[in-house]
């Protein structure tokens, strides 16, 4: 089993697609058919193999590689964000070979096309026809490794990818493959030869991850057990894409209360009313930030969302979208500091009305009430 495959002209084209005329690749269901939900018990087995196999290569940073996996279940884009050194591409790298998958690895740099990530129309002289060839984004995960480097134009080309999970070259569209998803990297400290990336696209990235140094303890086992070797080149695939269908579907049926819709509205208001932010969070986030506390709860073992699930994801899928004022950073504020002084000061719901138990879950049941 190729656990970790990039995607070829005749994955991403099924045979017999007509791509002048508009078809695209594999839509939104995975061959032809909606995936039907795990058990409770499946899911725990799943989402404890690929959390034990992530956190054999990435030392002392269990969080990390759940925020990973929870924003993938959430069908998000995950942007790592941290100084040089400190694992970001290793944990992209490892997601990606958890899961039998096609995987692709971009490298950004400034001469970089968008053609290249998308693909390109090439004139067949035999056929005397323009035949679509597939970019590097035709994958299931898409590891893009210093996104900040590239240009601009180019960085505006996983605009489209990310948001519609499809592609559009010369008027037609190609829909890419389930699940997808965009794992980016960038090195926050370096500025020279960089394109920071501008608003809109870092609304695209369902949450961002700072690594952070290593504790003492892990990076001793790291000097400890990746001289020989690298730890990633024992990992193997231990789910497959179906599998990952699966969970997400899984994530789709877990329940959201209106109480807990409200808390979550009432905390993108709070932040677009702030006298500390310029700009607050957007509507789309408050879709993600809901997502992604659907994938948490379902982690947690649970099949409703508490305002806790909510609270857990805030800083990781609100931070970067965020821009404080002048003032606010003057004082030394931070998006972080700001989005926990909210939270601190935001009603929560006392009383939960959980909906009835639909996976059998011994792990969590509905009568749980929150409280802080």
């Amino acid at each position: 089993m190729d656990s970790h495959r990039r995607t070829t002209v005749d994955e991403a084209i099924p045979e017999g697609q007509n791509f002048p005329g508009g078809a695209g690749v594999a839509g939104n269901q995975l061959n032809g058919t909606r995936p039907a939900a795990m058990d409770a018990d499946a899911f725990h087995a799943a989402s404890e193999r690929i959390l034990s196999a992530i956190n054999t290569v990435i030392d002392g940073k269990a969080e990390a590689a759940k925020l990973a996996l929870t924003v993938l279940l959430a069908q998000g884009h995950l942007l790592l964000e941290d100084v040089p050194g400190v694992g970001k591409t290793l944990l992209a790298k490892t997601l990606a070979r958890t899961i039998d998958c096609t995987v692709s690895r971009i490298q950004f740099t400034p001469d970089l096309l968008p053609s290249d990530v998308t693909g390109v129309s090439i004139y067949n002289q035999a056929s005397r026809l323009f035949e679509f060839r597939p970019g590097a984004v035709f994958a299931n995960i898409v590891i893009g490794d210093e996104i900040n480097r590239a240009s601009a134009k180019t960085q505006s080309a996983l605009l489209e990818c990310m948001e519609e999970h499809q592609v559009t070259v010369d008027g037609d569209s190609y829909k890419l493959d389930e699940p997808f998803m965009v794992v980016a990297t960038q090195n926050p400290i370096e500025m020279e030869g960089t394109y920071p990336l501008p608003e809109a696209q870092r609304d695209r990235f369902m949450a961002r991850i700072s690594m952070g140094y290593p504790d003492k303890d892990s990076e001793i086992e790291m000097l400890e057990t990746h001289q020989a070797t690298s730890p990633l080149t024992r990992v193997t695939a231990v789910v497959t894409s179906a599998d990952v269908a699966a969970m997400i579907a899984t994530v789709q049926r877990v329940y959201v209360s209106q109480a807990v819709k409200e808390y979550t509205v009432s905390l993108g208001r709070a932040t677009r009313e702030s006298a500390m932010l310029r700009l607050g969070a957007s509507p789309r986030s408050m879709l993600q930030l809901l997502r992604a506390a659907k994938a948490t709860a379902a982690l947690e073992g649970r099949d409703f969302v508490l305002p806790d699930d909510v609270v857990s994801v805030a800083e990781s899928v609100l931070a970067h979208r965020i821009i404080l004022d002048r003032k606010a950073a003057g004082m030394g504020e931070t998006p972080h500091s700001v989005i926990r002084g909210i939270l601190a000061k935001l009603p929560v719901p006392q009383e939960m009305s959980a909906a009835p138990s639909r996976t059998g879950n011994p792990r969590g049941g509905p009568d749980q009430r929150h409280s802080r």
